[in-house]
């Protein structure tokens, strides 16, 4: 790897397939047949395309969305590399072989694919500004409070079962310990109280977390709105702003139905569920409380008409769901208003 400094290429393409201590790089040198990936460390790696850059080569990179985040793709942008972090998908193309190199020399390939001017090789994914990742992590350590004190939560009334005692709710609030404490044994006493240490501090932290999300809303929000869905909805989003139209909002909650077509046969399908699953989640809650409290916003007029029951009833929930995103987005950059839209204000 370090003899490609001394290339002659113009233009160098990485294939990058990247793990927590390691990176496996497939090389392209400008349209030749990529050469044999290698395993190098990431320092290893930002070295190599500084001194590609610095011989005045230009380099282009791709790497697959991961749990190692976007440091990676911020360093090599900073050391002059065009890169994508780009939509993990299934790189083996119908082979039962999978190895970290073969995945790096499918990526290098359908790099050079979409550097040539085919958009459709792969799906780039939008890099949030360190700043938008930082306000998106606040919402998301709310939410692991909340699945930390469900946790424990489960874990107290399986120990009470276990023992013949069957509670539910919030058994380990002040009032219903207070009621529940003096029927139980000492040895389990002692354990639950363990359990209600751990439960208070979620709870105070979680509470902590929610007032500190709500407070950097708007004051005039459409009533059901409330203000901590919206500070959350606009932390996964980061900018409305980034969509062009209403096809991209859509296609960006998921909530688009699957469509199987052959010949003459059209099916629709389960939705696609592509897109961010915390912005579906968010969305669907929303049109359910829209149900009860605007009953004249138009996409859920179907929900509150009552004419439709059963699974009719939750496709026209995410019908509306996915109305209501594009409607969110009209709000949010300004093409319209919730009067138009007839939402009444909080």
């Amino acid at each position: 790897m370090t003899r490609l400094v001394e290339t002659k290429a113009e233009v160098i393409k990485l294939g990058m397939d990247l793990h927590a201590r390691d990176v496996v790089v497939a090389v392209q040198l400008d349209g030749a047949i990529p050469l044999r990936a290698q395993k190098m460390t990431p320092a290893g790696l930002l070295a190599l395309v500084r001194g590609l850059r610095a011989a005045g080569r230009e380099v282009y990179g791709c790497y697959e969305a991961g749990p190692c985040g976007f440091g990676l793709h911020r360093q090599l942008a900073q050391a002059g590399v065009s890169n994508y972090v780009v939509v993990p998908e299934n790189l083996g193309g119908g082979r039962r072989q999978k190895t970290d190199k073969l995945d790096a020399a499918a990526l290098v390939d359908r790099l050079d694919r979409y550097v040539r001017g085919n958009q459709r090789a792969f799906t780039v994914v939008r890099v949030p500004t360190p700043e938008e990742e930082q306000k998106r992590a606040e919402g998301r350590m709310r939410e692991q409070l909340c699945q930390s004190r469900h946790q424990w939560e489960a874990r107290g009334r399986s120990l009470l079962l276990c023992q013949g005692y069957h509670v539910s709710g919030r058994w380990w609030s002040p009032r219903c310990w207070e009621e529940l404490k003096p029927t139980l044994g000492g040895w389990l006493v002692q354990q639950l109280e363990v359990m209600r240490v751990i439960l208070l501090h979620l709870e105070r932290e979680e509470l902590a977390q929610r007032k500190q999300l709500e407070a950097c809303a708007p004051k005039a929000l459409p009533k059901a709105v409330g203000a901590l869905t919206w500070t959350l909805l606009n932390r996964e989003v980061c900018d409305w702003g980034r969509f062009k139209n209403r096809r991209q909002v859509a296609s960006y909650t998921g909530l688009c139905p699957g469509i199987r077509q052959s010949g003459q046969r059209c099916q629709t399908g389960p939705i696609n569920r592509y897109g961010n699953p915390r912005v579906r989640a968010l969305l669907i809650e929303l049109v359910w409380r829209l149900a009860l409290w605007q009953p004249d916003y138009k996409p859920v007029r179907a929900l509150v008409s009552g004419t439709v029951r059963g699974a009719a009833r939750r496709k026209c929930a995410v019908a509306a769901a996915r109305r209501l995103a594009i409607d969110l987005w009209r709000l949010a950059t300004g093409q319209t208003t919730a009067q138009q839209l007839n939402l009444t204000l909080a």
